[in-house]
């Protein structure tokens, strides 16, 4: 997917540094070689924003951030009990092109986006910059309210698959352990504390990090041939008991939308990125494409290698992958060492979840968009990192972490809850963008442009997540019991709800949109 470059356009609207005054409050606390380029500077007043954050990433650190946080071919293969039951071996080759290539339309919509306003509040920034008047202030509001779910959701998600991981690795290890679900809460809590503390701590060292798990997750792909050609591109299982091998098929893609949904999480650390419109919109789109071509090696390695497809689903560790690791190496010692290859990138993911989840309420906050907003976006100028808001997605994680005690469907509704809300967030900004192409005035300047393909691409966007989410709202099997109910809908309608409360309760007095916030800035110069 080929981009254009608005060449002539100003870098961030009509201002140059040499048109504004830049002062010293504008980047307050933050040493000089971390408040980034000066088109950075520029574009943070055109935004109406103070650089609290320090500037640590760069395009390639950011690059592995996106990589190792999405960590596609991990995770193909830690959900492929769901992949299996749905579709089978053909529903992963021919639904992961469907998918990745839905995505590219997304994600190429998102980059030209972060272009335009590079900032930690990504999706509901954009739609309040591109709504029509009359719903900016509601719909901003409420895609803030979705991000926040998704990303929450997507902490304690991928902190709980860690946990159910390694107690698989348990049962492996002593196949007396009987699992219980505070145990995994226990562990998941003990994950998302340990992520937490490092981007408490070891936050300046968080680009490192990640770029060194980057290296992990694009080098760990080994298991053996086993599977004919024809049974792998064509035979389709249809374990879930649909009507038809078809909708069977498009059921499975949920777990293969998992693996590539949340290339926005480069745009909640923009604000912590140099030189951001440039290296925000080419991080999405490299990281996409990198953790496609991955997800598209292992989807084929999988496809040789699972074996008996009845035999791995019946693995009493609960991750067919495990038993897969095991059939190979005979060896309880090799099966725990090929899963630790697994669980550091996923660890890694966890620690730029709450990176991006933090960022997100953060930023939020700043806006008077959630409770106690004034507490949770305060930024320590010792710090220079949003503490508070990074404990928030603390104690959210521990409070969704408790719902694993009392049901065995927890995880799903979890990633159910992050992966539906996120899609929602994309489908509203991108329908903003896309309808102000067609009636509103010329859009931002920005250094990433899709040029005059950005319509069609836009449209293409929206086609593809309408009925995506849709069907992740689907549950994996029928008849449909509380046990394999799918609540997604639930979930994300509980958001919605309780965002639009809160909304007529006290958010529409105190909530100031983006824009409003830029029109003040802008009326006080």
């Amino acid at each position: 997917m080929e981009k254009s470059i608005d060449r002539d356009a100003k870098p961030f609207g009509t201002a140059t540094a040499k048109d504004m005054e830049l002062d010293d409050v504008n980047t307050i606390h933050i040493a000089p070689k971390y408040q980034g380029t000066e088109e950075d500077k520029v574009h943070m007043k055109t935004l109406g924003r103070q650089q609290e954050t320090q500037r640590v990433f760069t395009f390639v650190t950011m690059l592995g951030f996106g990589s190792t946080l999405i960590v596609t071919w991990e995770t193909l293969l830690t959900n492929s009990f769901a992949i299996i039951t749905n579709g089978g071996t053909a529903g992963l080759f021919w639904g992961f092109l469907i998918v990745f290539g839905g995505f590219l339309f997304v994600y190429a919509s998102i980059a030209e986006l972060s272009s335009m306003a590079a900032t930690a509040s990504g999706q509901y920034h954009w739609v309040s910059e591109h709504a029509p008047p009359w719903a900016q202030r509601y719909l901003s509001y409420i895609t803030g309210w979705l991000c926040i779910a998704g990303w929450q959701g997507g902490v304690t998600g991928i902190g709980m698959l860690v946990a159910t991981i390694i107690q698989g690795l348990i049962i492996l290890n002593n196949p007396n352990y009987v699992p219980q679900g505070w145990h995994g809460t226990l562990l998941t809590i003990a994950i998302v504390l340990f992520c937490v503390l490092f981007n408490t701590y070891g936050a300046r060292r968080l680009p490192l990090v990640e770029g060194s798990l980057a290296v992990l997750h694009f080098g760990g792909m080994t298991l053996a041939p086993r599977n004919n050609a024809h049974d792998a591109f064509l035979q389709i299982n249809n374990g879930g008991g649909w009507p038809s091998d078809g909708l069977s098929l498009l059921v499975g893609l949920y777990p293969l939308t998992v693996s590539l949904n949340g290339f926005d999480s480069q745009v909640h650390m923009s604000e912590e990125t140099k030189d951001a419109t440039r290296a925000m919109p080419r991080s999405i789109m490299w990281a996409a494409y990198i953790n496609g071509f991955l997800g598209f090696l292992m989807a084929i390695t999988m496809m040789f290698t699972l074996g008996d497809l009845d035999e791995i689903l019946l693995t009493p560790t609960g991750y067919p992958f495990i038993q897969v690791f095991f059939n190979v190496t005979n060896s309880n010692v090799g099966t725990t060492l090929m899963t630790v290859i697994m669980i550091l990138p996923l660890v890694g993911s966890v620690i730029a979840c709450v990176a991006t989840a933090s960022r997100q309420v953060w930023s939020f906050a700043r806006d008077e968009g959630v409770p106690f907003s004034a507490t949770v976006a305060h930024v320590s100028p010792r710090w220079s990192i949003p503490i508070n808001a990074i404990l928030v997605s603390l104690v959210i994680c521990v409070l969704l972490a408790l719902i694993n005690i009392g049901s065995a469907v927890a995880l799903n509704a979890v990633l159910a809850l992050g992966t539906g809300s996120i899609l929602a967030s994309y489908l509203i900004c991108i329908s903003c963008i896309a309808l102000k192409r067609i009636t509103g005035p010329p859009l931002p300047p920005r250094q990433w442009s899709l040029g005059k393909w950005g319509l069609p691409i836009n449209l293409v966007a929206i086609c593809w997540l309408v009925p995506i989410f849709v069907l992740i709202q689907f549950p994996g099997v029928t008849p449909t019991t509380a046990a394999t109910m799918n609540f997604s809908s639930l979930l994300i309608g509980s958001v919605v709800v309780f965002a639009t409360l809160y909304w007529f309760v006290k958010g529409r007095r105190v909530y100031v949109s983006p824009k409003e916030r830029l029109h003040r800035e802008l009326e006080s110069m």
